[in-house]
């Protein structure tokens, strides 16, 4: 069942574009791929785990995730899913 939802003009134009096939995507190839990981991912079964953190990491951390426009949480969960794939690199 569709729902009837209002869009203003600016959204309306966005989705005649991406319906026209006239929408280009600015994500980097490797970009793409991360966050199709990323949303298949948050398809699996997870475990609830709390850890502590200082408050500076903390903010920094929701900084980057705001940046990312991903959720805190997400980026945490990616960083240690990179580190134990090895591909988190110090530099």
């Amino acid at each position: 069942m569709k729902k009837n939802i209002k869009l203003n003009s600016e959204e309306q134009e966005i989705l005649d574009s991406f319906e026209n096939n006239e929408f280009v995507s600015i994500l980097s190839v490797d970009r793409r791929k991360e966050l199709i990981e990323m949303a298949k991912n948050t398809n699996k079964k997870t475990k609830r785990v709390n850890i502590r953190l200082s408050e500076r990491d903390f903010e920094r951390i929701n900084i980057k995730a705001i940046e990312e426009n991903i959720p805190y949480q997400t980026l945490i969960g990616s960083l240690i899913h990179k580190y134990l794939d090895g591909r988190l690199v110090e530099k």
